[in-house]
């Protein structure tokens, strides 16, 4: 059984990969040191109920889900589908930037043999 400062650690990282954030952007919007948050992930420190509120404003979650118990399969599910949809969104993003950038190079190497 996983103790409190584990369940804490796992649902902060859980929560910042479903969002796609690093360490370092999840410690900056909660206000804290990335290597402090690093130690609160792996379990080797505990946050005062400042830094927990911060933490949960930060992720967009409400602060009691830090310590929830995902025994759920539905929520497990949830939160897998939350991260493929993001990701699914990154790559879109992504894609679209490339084409973009493709067709804007494209032009500028067309106006040179045009000019």
């Amino acid at each position: 059984m996983m103790g409190i400062k584990e369940i804490l650690g796992q649902n902060l990282k859980d929560n910042r990969r479903r969002l796609g954030i690093s360490q370092q952007e999840l410690a900056k919007r909660a206000g804290i040191s990335t290597p402090y948050l690093a130690m609160i992930e792996v379990a080797r420190k505990f946050p005062t109920a400042d830094i927990l509120e911060r933490l949960a404003v930060a992720l967009g979650i409400n602060p009691h889900e830090l310590f929830s118990v995902a025994n759920s399969p539905d929520k497990s599910m949830e939160q897998m589908q939350q991260t493929i949809l993001y990701n699914m969104d990154r790559i879109m993003e992504h894609a679209i930037d490339r084409a973009i950038n493709k067709r804007y190079e494209e032009a500028n190497l067309l106006k040179g043999v045009f000019q």
